[in-house]
């Protein structure tokens, strides 16, 4: 009797677990089909449409279905974009597996080049700047210091009054 009882809770915990590593895979899959999607919304493969696009993929030996929905943003040149991937085809209901929230538009670059920006990411380092005010030698961020490092204080100067 004691070993009948242990068994099946052996079972439960084995069928448990089966089904949760399925649950996994299977969520894994639908954030790759999303996050691949918004990818070929991005490089524009598939013309979109109006507000909606809903399709089907086969991948995994499975069918399964995706709506994509194009949202407007306070940015005039942006739109939002969410993909939701559902197992199943287009007449099954059901919550989504796996959802991916992007953005599509040319609002970040002044310029038409691709990859552009009208950012300057070279100023404004604290690390560096830092640094090299106070008197201490400038580090590169990753590096590992080769040696004994001296700081020297620099005395402050004292402000003038004014009459």
């Amino acid at each position: 009797m004691i070993v009948a009882m242990g068994l099946a809770a052996l079972m439960t915990a084995v069928s448990g677990t089966a089904r949760t590593s399925g649950y996994l895979r299977d969520k894994t899959l639908a954030q790759w089909m999303a996050l691949n999607r918004l990818t070929e919304v991005r490089l524009n493969l598939n013309k979109f449409g109006q507000n909606t696009d809903i399709g089907e993929i086969n991948f995994a030996n499975r069918t399964w279905h995706y709506d994509t929905r194009y949202f407007d943003t306070s940015i005039a040149t942006m739109k939002r974009v969410v993909v939701r991937v559902y197992a199943g085809d287009t007449k099954t209901k059901g919550n989504p597996m796996a959802e991916s929230t992007g953005f599509l538009g040319n609002a970040i670059s002044s310029t038409s080049t691709p990859g552009a920006s009208n950012v300057d990411w070279s100023i404004g380092s604290t690390l560096a700047t830092a640094g090299a005010q106070n008197g201490a030698p400038t580090v590169t961020p990753g590096a590992i210091p080769t040696g004994p490092t001296t700081v020297t204080p620099t005395p402050t100067p004292t402000p003038i009054p004014t009459p």
